[in-house]
């Protein structure tokens, strides 16, 4: 049964979230900073009296800090019981896949942005990075004091 995924850009890479796990797609609003939370955490927003923790995915996955504009948009997923935006330059479409489409992350080690991947998989004529939500939220979001604050 194919899965469908929302793809959006960082830079001039492309990635995919599985389309049940996204609740809204907003604008950029800037953030209020949280003491200590890990420096992927841009801070918080009010979505509608509930506290959102907003992650910058480029810095997450060790590319590099976002300087978010007015033409950034914040992803509102739902990762467990939990609810967390990430900073995105822009969605691209939607898209269907097969699951055999699907191949596994090259293994590069550690330190590699694949553990955050669930596969890749060919979008017209690039590969687009499909990520792996729990393992982004496992390893720092969710292990942070902000878990409990969505």
């Amino acid at each position: 049964m194919p899965e469908q995924l929302i793809t959006f850009q960082i830079a001039d890479k492309l990635l995919g979230v599985d389309i049940m796990a996204i609740r809204e797609i907003r604008a950029w609003t800037p953030t209020t900073a949280i003491p200590h939370a890990p420096s992927f955490v841009r801070g918080v927003v009010n979505l509608r009296s509930t506290v959102l923790p907003v992650i910058d995915l480029s810095e997450r996955l060790g590319w590099g800090r976002i300087d978010p504009t007015g033409r950034h948009v914040i992803i509102v997923l739902q990762i467990g019981s939990q609810l967390n935006g990430l900073i995105v330059d822009s969605v691209n479409d939607i898209v269907r896949v097969e699951p055999a489409e699907m191949q596994p992350p090259p293994e590069l080690g550690q330190a590699g942005a694949e553990r955050f991947l669930e596969g890749l998989v060919a979008v017209e004529d690039r590969m687009a990075m499909v990520l792996d939500l729990r393992a982004m939220a496992i390893g720092g979001v969710a292990a942070s004091p902000l878990a409990d604050a969505a």
